[in-house]
């Protein structure tokens, strides 16, 4: 084995770190996109392009629009205690 792919191993060995800062909210993209195309691919029983496009992109903006509002829930309501 070379030292590149020990070096690549290697680097799986510890989780990713990610903060608590509103900027680590950007992780949620990735994460809806995959959740929503995997999804979508074992639901429909007939996959065609666009319709298969467009059922992603709508349950990808459900989830990120639902996220955002639960967000700005419990941002007023730690807002409200505090």
């Amino acid at each position: 084995m070379s030292a590149d792919t020990v070096s690549l191993l290697a680097s799986f060995t510890a989780p990713e770190q990610i903060g608590t800062t509103p900027l680590s909210m950007l992780w949620l993209f990735p994460l809806a996109a995959s959740i929503a195309i995997v999804y979508k691919t074992i639901k429909l029983e007939k996959i065609t392009t666009l319709f298969f496009l467009r059922e992603v992109i709508v349950l990808f903006g459900s989830i990120i629009i639902f996220m955002a509002l639960t967000a700005v829930a419990l941002s007023a309501l730690a807002w409200l205690i505090v």
